[in-house]
């Protein structure tokens, strides 16, 4: 039976962390602030993008005050904020996620994080090791879900005791939001394939997330549960692909050595799989960063986490999206630097040429329907561009 799935959810980023024309150097650095995030969560829900995703860790500003504060400016756009098993006890975790389902009207998704870097961790007073942190996280996710679903808990786990764990106010979304969750380990995987709705990789070539996607599959049916599949990359759409390709030069293009070495000294300690499959697609090298067709693996050399980037004209872009569709992908997590920009450049590009699974209440973006584009000579409308072949 065939995995392809013809629609895709395609949510964008809040950068937190930071934004930037260029990766690795403070030129083109861009101030993020309030107002910043706002005008591209504004942008994101204008544009018809199905969700935001807000990143966690000590690096960022801290996701559920920023989609608190961020949210009520926008309409339909939905907001992918992180519990953090270890850091948050589940009931308070419980109660976090109720309040913001409700105050967004059920615009509120879950993305659930282990943490794979020891000395952050440590920093946040979690001296687990990798494994011991996937049991916490199993744990976690059986008292959260559960209280989340109306049930009263009473648990005496190795990690985790609750006694008569409940929450007095339900989210909106029944039976509670939807939990996003990557992890590449063998624990990884045990936990998602019992515990959450939705798995994430990071932007692998299409053969190893195909590899990735089956195994989860295939764990998850062992339980007699289905999950759906999601992935997280950055983008390049240019008109061209020769302007794509020299937008992606031109994103490094301030990146020392020295810069990209301690980069990946920082990598290289932390335990997280995924990391360690990101790390080996470029090795730290800039001279073969193609590493499967308009695949980049150049933002990995400077950026934890997802460092991948599809790279190309519209059509080219959309294909590759298309072949993530057919291993059985139906959300992509996508960003661009800098975010408000590119924003706009992948919708308005890029988005005519998808089917897209719209969020509730969302109309069909329109491409080329007046008014569009400025008055010529302050008299008359320009005229519609049929769409080249």
């Amino acid at each position: 039976m065939s995995t392809a799935v013809s629609q895709a959810n395609v949510l964008w980023f809040l950068p937190t962390h930071g934004d930037s024309r260029y990766l690795g150097t403070t030129t083109g650095g861009r101030e993020v602030n309030f107002n910043y995030l706002r005008q591209i969560a504004q942008a994101a829900d204008q544009l018809g993008y199905y969700g935001v995703l807000l990143p966690t860790g000590r690096s960022c500003e801290d996701s559920w005050v920023v989609a608190s504060a961020v949210a009520p400016w926008t309409e339909r756009l939905r907001y992918l904020v992180a519990v953090r098993p270890g850091l948050q006890s589940p009931s308070l975790a419980a109660r976090m996620t109720a309040t913001l389902d409700r105050v967004t009207n059920g615009r509120l998704l879950i993305n659930v994080v282990t943490g794979g870097d020891p000395v952050e961790n440590k920093g946040d007073g979690i001296f687990l090791d990798h494994d011991e942190r996937y049991a916490v996280t199993r744990e976690f996710l059986n008292v959260y879900s559960d209280l989340l679903e109306g049930k009263t808990v009473n648990v005496q786990g190795k990690h985790i005791s609750i006694e008569d764990g409940r929450l007095l106010f339900q989210p909106v979304q029944s039976p509670r939001p939807p939990l996003y969750f990557g992890g590449s380990s063998d624990a990884g995987i045990d936990v998602a394939a019992d515990t959450v709705d939705k798995y994430l990789t990071w932007g692998e070539p299409p053969a190893q997330v195909a590899e990735k996607v089956n195994r989860v599959k295939v764990a998850a049916q062992k339980r007699g549960r289905k999950l759906s599949f999601g992935i997280r990359l950055h983008v390049i759409v240019r008109e061209t692909n020769e302007a794509a390709w020299r937008a992606a030069g031109e994103l490094i293009q301030y990146v020392t050595d020295e810069t990209i070495a301690s980069a990946q000294k920082i990598f290289s300690r932390m335990d997280s799989v995924g990391q360690q499959r990101m790390a080996q697609l470029h090795g730290g090298r800039r001279d073969k960063l193609e590493i499967s067709p308009n695949l980049w693996a150049g933002v990995g050399l400077v950026r934890g986490g997802a460092g991948t980037a599809l790279v190309g004209d519209p059509q080219t872009v959309a294909a590759r999206i298309r072949e993530y569709q057919d291993i059985g992908v139906d959300t992509f997590i996508l960003s661009g630097y800098p975010h408000l920009e590119e924003a706009y450049r992948f919708a308005e590009l890029v988005f005519p040429l998808l089917s897209l699974q719209q969020s509730g209440g969302a109309s069909k973006l329109r491409v080329n329907t007046g008014p569009f584009g400025e008055t010529i000579a302050n008299d008359f409308r320009p005229a519609k561009q049929a769409a080249s072949s």
